[in-house]
């Protein structure tokens, strides 16, 4: 378990007495409106953050006592096989982390020490609230563990979070009928799919996105043609060898998300197959192995960075609400935008035959 904490005040650092002096407020004031408590009129919030900004100054954990609060302390527990995704997720959470002047507490989940293992371990470092990125936001298990806690939690990239919880995920459903679209509007008529991880309701949602699209387009839809992953890079060098062995390959494979259309990619060059002359290649999530392998992948970018920032944020609101008397505590759902990101990897079919190099 990592505790991760924001730098040390540098000395001669603006002070939240020196920002309540240029307002012309009191200490109080301004803690009220850093950790959005109480009620504050508008001219005087507006006056506050004016003198934040011409100050520079980066509040403490000191401003949350003066209102009486303790320093928050959010829990991220993890169990992602994407070494991107990921490095994605932590990002964004330690940048809005520092942002909101918050610890972050970071636990593995590891199979063979249980999902309640985790969360008692995480637990005992008494924090606040819980960030669940995939796949962890989609376990029954480490849900109904957590549903009695009295504790916020916010789950990211889930297509069926529970009513008591806040989340953050995109539309999977729409963006993978539309990348499925774009491969029809290219020319291809034989798309194959590799789903991801059955335990994850973002690879129903893409499945299901990709058998609409081909639908709409009058594409019959082939069996042979999908193939099941499990969001890994291993996971994805197989369905794609299992989909360009068969009597009638795909002129293009769309994968759940950029691993396994990275492994595509490479068993297609192990087959001696052109990316994209000989085969359009597709991915999901736009992390940063979509620009590190060649041909760079066209890809939907799932905002994963914003979408973790989003969640502390989220979170952290939550949490300071529980401690304001008299304010309501909501679990909404936000849905961020996604954008299909086109590079390299993807062209029209080819008009002759493939001819595999040697």
């Amino acid at each position: 378990m990592k505790d991760i904490r924001g730098p040390r005040r540098q000395r001669n650092a603006p002070t939240i007495s020196d920002v309540a002096k240029r307002a012309g407020v009191s200490p109080m004031t301004v803690s009220r409106v850093i950790n959005a408590q109480g009620t504050v009129r508008e001219d005087t919030k507006r006056r506050v953050d004016e003198a934040i900004q011409a100050l520079n100054y980066t509040p403490s954990a000191a401003a949350r006592t003066l209102a009486g609060g303790e320093e928050i302390r959010i829990g991220l527990l993890h169990s992602n096989p994407s070494f991107a995704y990921l490095s994605e997720f932590l990002v964004g959470s330690l940048d809005q982390a520092s942002r909101s002047n918050v610890q972050l507490v970071v636990e593995k989940c590891d199979e063979d020490d249980g999902e309640l293992t985790a969360i008692e371990h995480l637990l005992r470092a008494r924090i606040d609230g819980i960030v669940l990125p995939p796949p962890l936001s989609d376990s029954p298990g480490i849900l109904a563990a957590l549903e009695g806690r009295n504790l916020p939690v916010v789950a990211v990239a889930t297509g069926r979070a529970p009513g008591w919880a806040l989340s953050v995920s995109i539309d999977d459903r729409r963006a993978a009928y539309d990348m499925t679209r774009h491969l029809g509007a290219l020319g291809h008529r034989r798309i194959g799919f590799i789903i991801g991880n059955p335990n994850q309701t973002a690879s129903a949602e893409r499945l299901a996105g990709y058998r609409q699209a081909l639908a709409d387009m009058d594409i019959p839809e082939a069996p042979d043609l999908v193939a099941q992953g499990l969001f890994t890079y291993r996971s994805g060098l197989d369905a794609a060898d299992l989909l360009l062995d068969i009597v009638d390959p795909p002129s293009a494979i769309f994968a759940s998300n950029d691993d396994m259309a990275a492994a595509t990619v490479a068993i297609a060059h192990r087959k001696g197959l052109d990316v994209p002359g000989d085969l359009s290649v597709c991915g999901f999530d736009d992390t940063a192995l979509a620009t590190t392998i060649w041909p760079e992948l066209t890809t939907i970018r799932q905002p994963v960075t914003e979408m973790s920032r989003l969640a502390v944020d989220l979170l952290v609101r939550a949490i300071r609400a529980r401690s304001t008397p008299g304010a309501s505590v909501e679990h909404p759902h936000i849905l961020a935008d996604y954008e299909l990101i086109r590079r390299q990897s993807d062209a029209a079919p080819r008009r002759r035959p493939i001819a595999r190099r040697g």
